[in-house]
């Protein structure tokens, strides 16, 4: 029997969390000008556009975010990954031999 907190269920706890930190995976990925983008550029870097997972030196729940957003973990298991589509559109935010088209190798 899973313990209860607050009406919820360990379980759903943990899926409430990962529901959360794709959120803000998703914000990250359209909102490139907003406050925390540009707190963690300031503080883990970015590398083709793309935010750094700040190795050793990563706070947990960074470490946490990067796993959904790369699809790496038990729990994550590339579920965000699966559910956002790259359209090209102008192709700015766009890059071509870096990001990923088909699998998890880039051109």
């Amino acid at each position: 029997m899973l313990k209860e907190y607050g009406g919820l269920g360990v379980r759903q706890l943990r899926e409430f969390n990962e529901a959360l930190l794709g959120k803000l995976c998703w914000s990250l990925l359209v909102d490139r000008e907003g406050l925390w983008y540009r707190v963690l550029i300031a503080r883990y870097g970015e590398e083709d556009e793309r935010l750094e997972d700040g190795g050793r030196s990563g706070s947990i729940w960074w470490k946490e975010v990067v796993k959904i957003r790369d699809g790496v973990g038990a729990g994550a298991s590339g579920w965000f990954e699966g559910c956002v589509v790259r359209r090209v559109g102008d192709g700015v935010d766009t890059l071509f031999w870096h990001d990923r088209w088909c699998g998890d190798v880039p051109f």
